[in-house]
């Protein structure tokens, strides 16, 4: 492996921590929600977290659209990741939502 090599795939992991570690604050922060016993839960009770963020990530869209003072696009975009993550790891019905 060359050292090109190692220093990309080291990139990409670190960029994948970086998203995680998001994702994981503003879930916790905003709805209360641990990710990671999120991902592990049963696929009815994740179906129902994700019903729950689409209703955060709406009022969170409001937020923007409104201007409100405390709207956070980086929030925004780590629930909506959040999301994603758990809609895929659920197999429910996309439904997108920005």
């Amino acid at each position: 492996m060359t050292i090109i090599n190692e220093r990309t795939q080291f990139l990409m992991a670190k960029q994948s921590w970086s998203e995680h570690a998001r994702q994981t604050a503003a879930l916790s922060l905003l709805c209360g929600i641990n990710l990671e016993k999120a991902l592990t839960s049963s696929p009815k009770d994740r179906e129902r977290l994700v019903t729950r963020l689409r209703r955060y990530l709406e009022r969170e869209r409001l937020r923007g659209a409104q201007r409100h003072w405390c709207y956070d696009l980086n929030r925004h975009i780590a629930l909506k990741q959040a999301m994603d993550r758990l809609v895929a790891s659920t197999g429910a019905g996309k439904r997108d939502i920005h």
